[in-house]
């Protein structure tokens, strides 16, 4: 089984910075593509940033050069740095990743459990 276990989330004033990091844990042979997405209360999910395996990124265009997603291979871990908040970046931010278990060729998705980011005006 493999868990994603998100942490930074929190509460920043408008202009403010933070750092949110996703690890992966269990029984994991590789990870494709990571991801950051958010989601309001009785909105869609909606994707921020992602990162292939390659470190190819895609950015959301309300997020483009304010946040910056990077990945530590190693650590099995994603990062989204997140510079010049606004009050409209609140939300629940959740980690996707694309795993391989096993040496087959057959890839799941997993998702963390969430983190709040409230900024403030």
């Amino acid at each position: 089984q493999v868990q994603l276990v998100e942490s930074g989330g929190g509460l920043v004033t408008s202009g403010g910075s933070l750092r949110l990091s996703c690890e992966a844990s269990g029984t994991i042979f590789s990870i494709g593509d990571m991801g950051w997405y958010r989601q309001s209360p009785r909105m869609q999910r909606e994707l921020v940033a992602s990162i292939t395996s390659g470190g190819s990124t895609n950015y959301a265009d309300s997020v483009k050069g304010r946040f910056t997603i990077s990945r530590d291979n190693d650590k099995k871990t994603v990062y989204l740095q997140m510079n010049s908040l606004k009050p409209e970046d609140t939300d629940v931010y959740y980690c996707k990743f694309i795993v391989q278990i096993t040496e087959l060729p057959r890839r799941y998705q997993y998702w963390g459990q969430g983190t709040q980011v409230t900024v403030s005006s």
